[in-house]
């Protein structure tokens, strides 16, 4: 039986890997080896930072909350029981985004959850 030595094969796939690690620095992105090595990580990364991204996101709002709250009178926690035993369901981004553009909307929610908590 003839020898088949995979030349064709072999080029596309390290092409392939190669072409994923365009700019990286060094020898990462000219080196199959080390490009390769590089390659599995960088997968790695995004797979894990995609569910990360949602906790930081959520660092965030809740740090905006907590600022705009305090700057009413109330915590973080004692604000969202309120809110919650008050009846108005709304969610920690839109929460935040009140909290940044407009304060006086979220002055008017920390007052209704103030009444619920019966806080003066």
């Amino acid at each position: 039986m003839a020898r088949v030595k995979g030349g064709t094969v072999s080029r596309k796939r390290r092409k392939k890997v190669l072409k994923l690690a365009k700019g990286y620095y060094g020898s990462k992105h000219t080196l199959f080896k080390t490009a390769k090595e590089q390659v599995m990580n960088s997968y790695y990364y995004a797979f894990r930072d995609r569910r990360q991204v949602k906790r930081d996101f959520r660092k965030l709002w809740i740090a905006r909350i907590n600022a705009a709250a305090r700057m009413n009178g109330l915590s973080y926690s004692k604000l969202m029981h309120g809110l919650k035993v008050s009846g108005n369901d709304i969610n920690r981004k839109m929460l935040a985004d009140l909290a940044v553009t407009d304060a006086a909307a979220f002055t008017v929610l920390t007052d209704s959850a103030k009444e619920a908590l019966n806080i003066k």
